[in-house]
């Protein structure tokens, strides 16, 4: 199952929920050469590379999909933490920027579920946003401009979720999930 969405969206809190309601789901941990926020420790959020490290590793094709959000800014997902989930038996949960959920989709196909998080529109973005605290006024001003952009990739996804209410939210990722994994079985 893959959640993208715009930073702020509501998607890590929407995937936290399900991982909360499935015992056999396995977040796949991304990739990343930003520097920990807050209380992020390394192998549980991210696994927090150097862009040098990281650099190293797409040399040595040890990833499903990769993107340079920023400049130095890399996210990715290493085949290798695929691997690991899905012989444990685990169904993966891909909590992944726009252009990796379209590139994971397109690597397994009908064996996956796309599902685009959206706010209710940019304005509440930019409010959730400062309303973080994490992020300084030009760092909020570049996630917005890019948030317009990747609004236009929500119609590759199989589903879109708008994020207006969190309760609803849950409860229709939550449906999703149900349905898609009967499907599996």
């Amino acid at each position: 199952m893959i959640f993208s969405a715009p930073s702020g969206s509501g998607k890590s809190t929407l995937v936290q929920y399900l991982m909360q309601q499935n015992p056999n789901l396995a977040f796949s941990i991304s990739c990343t050469s930003r520097a920990p926020r807050g209380t992020e420790k390394d192998g549980v959020e991210y696994y927090f590379l150097t862009p040098d490290e990281f650099r190293r590793r797409i040399a040595n094709d040890d990833f499903l999909e990769y993107e340079e959000v920023y400049t130095d800014k890399f996210y990715g997902t290493l085949k290798s933490e695929v691997e690991r989930l899905s012989n444990a038996g685990k169904t993966v949960l891909f909590d992944v920027d726009v252009k990796g959920g379209v590139n994971i989709k397109k690597y397994y196909g009908d064996r996956a579920l796309s599902i685009f998080v959206q706010p209710p529109s940019i304005e509440e973005l930019s409010r959730r946003l400062h309303s973080r605290g994490t992020d300084a006024e030009e760092v909020i001003q570049t996630r917005l401009e890019k948030a317009a952009y990747e609004l236009t990739f929500a119609p590759q996804f199989d589903r879109i979720v708008v994020n207006d209410n969190l309760d609803d939210a849950k409860a229709e990722v939550l449906k999703l999930m149900n349905e898609f994994l009967s499907d599996e079985q």
